[in-house]
Formats: C-alpha cells, sequence, structure tokens
C-alpha cells in the first residue's frame, strides 16, 4: 500500500532539495571554471603584451644604431618615449599602493600617457613614409612633443621617488632616534638602587684577634679544654620547701 500523504510530500521536499543544491553547484563550478579561464587569458595576454613590447624595444633600439638620417632618429625618439614613459607608469602604480596622496599623480600620468601614445603611433607610422625630405620637416616638431611629454613624465617619476626617499629619510631618523634612547637606557647598568645593592663582604679577622673571634671547635688538648668544665646551672641558695613535701626522716644512729 503507498504511504501516507505526508511522507509522500516529505519525499517530494527531499528530491527538491538535492534537485536545487545540484543545479547550485552546477553553477557555481561553471562560474569558477569561466573565472579560471579569464584569469588564464590574461595571464597569457601580459605575457604576450610584454613578449611583443620587448621585442619592439630591441627592433627600436637596433634601428636607432643601424639606420642613419631621418629613419634612425625616429627610432631614437619612440624608444626614448617608450622607455620614459614606462618607468614612470612603474614607479607611480609601486607608489600609490603605499601613499595615497599619488592617485592625483597617476591621474594626470594617465593624461600624460594618451599624449604619449598618439606620438608614438604617428612615429610609427611615419617609419614607413618614403618622402624623406617632409620626413625631415616634421622631425623638429616631433623632437619638441617628445621632449615635452618625457619631461613631464620624468618630473612625475623623480618627484615620486624624492617623496618616497623622503619619508623613508624621516622613518630612518626616527628609528634611529629611538635606538639611541634604548642603548642609553642599557647602558645604565653601574647605577642600581641602593636598596637593591647587596651587602658588602665581611673583612677577615685580624692575626692578633683571631683567638677572641675563634669560630670553629679547638682540638681537644688545647688551652680551652684544659680548662675545668663549669655546671649548666649554679644554684643561688637553698631550695625552697613547700607543705605537702614530707619532711625527711632524721638518720638512725643505731
Amino acid at each position: 500500500m503507498p504511504g501516507p500523504p505526508s511522507e509522500e510530500k516529505f519525499v517530494e521536499a527531499v528530491i527538491a532539495v538535492f534537485a536545487l543544491l545540484f543545479v547550485l553547484f552546477l553553477a557555481l563550478g561553471a562560474y569558477a571554471t569561466v573565472k579560471a579561464v579569464g584569469a588564464a587569458k590574461r595571464g597569457v595576454d601580459r605575457t604576450l603584451s610584454t613578449a611583443r613590447r620587448t621585442v619592439e624595444d630591441h627592433t627600436l633600439r637596433a634601428k636607432s644604431f643601424a639606420q642613419l638620417g631621418p629613419a634612425g632618429e625616429l627610432a631614437q625618439l619612440r624608444l626614448k618615449l617608450r622607455t620614459s614613459m614606462r618607468a614612470t607608469q612603474d614607479a607611480l602604480h609601486a607608489g600609490v599602493a603605499e601613499d595615497e596622496s599619488l592617485k592625483e599623480s597617476l591621474s594626470l600620468f594617465q593624461r600624460l600617457s594618451a599624449h604619449g601614445h598618439e606620438l608614438d603611433g604617428e612615429l610609427k607610422r611615419l617609419e614607413s613614409e618614403p618622402d624623406r625630405a617632409a620626413l625631415a620637416e616634421r622631425l623638429p616638431s616631433l623632437r619638441e612633443r617628445t621632449e615635452r611629454i618625457t619631461a613631464s613624465a620624468d618630473s612625475l617619476r623623480w618627484a615620486a621617488r624624492d617623496r618616497a626617499r623622503r619619508f623613508a629619510d624621516d622613518d630612518l631618523d626616527t628609528l634611529s632616534a629611538q635606538i639611541d634612547v634604548e642603548a642609553g637606557a642599557l647602558r645604565h647598568w653601574t647605577t642600581s638602587d641602593p636598596a637593591q645593592t647587596p651587602p658588602p663582604w665581611p673583612e677577615a679577622p685580624a692575626a692578633d684577634s683571631a683567638a677572641g673571634q675563634q669560630t670553629w671547635p679547638e682540638r681537644p688538648g688545647s688551652r680551652a679544654a684544659e680548662q675545668p668544665t663549669r655546671p649548666a646551672i649554679t644554684p643561688s641558695g637553698p631550695r625552697p620547701t613547700y607543705p605537702w613535701q614530707k619532711k625527711p626522716r632524721p638518720e638512725s644512729t643505731t
């Protein structure tokens, strides 16, 4: 026979709970998988971007030494711009984690970075410009823009480094003062509380008073041993008598 309706409802509720937990676990697993894949993709993208940037920097360095004229100067300008902007970016990102006041500097650098990316893209496009005469005419203005952007970036970077060094110097001065105070306190071992000073050792007795201050027992046969032995207690007079004591009997003469 089938069970009562209450038992059937309980079984259905248990099945529904298990089904809900199963669906929840599936959703959590899918979310974790998506997050892991996204993190791995971002890691791969950062690795590829770093490798691409390294290869491009080496290529620019080789062009700046190998090529002459406007093409070589363009490579030098790009390499100078990229090196300065990357160093400033790393310095600000490393310092803002410890100094909140660098957030404004980081915001200014982001605005400057937009101009830097625009200039870098323009310099990259001009590398393939066939008209060398027109390129030579534009080089002074490109050089000036590069100098302005790199000077601003260098100013931000050195200001952040000077600020960090100043904080480090202040902390070092405070630490040195505290260490000097502690070292001075540790060196005061000679001044102690008179109440805690142990008493001095007694001096050794002199040779002429050694006999009067002798504390060790003398050997048998010595002068102290030859003296007659005194009674421990010497009676001062006749002993008192009490009424309850019996009178002594007279001695018999017979």
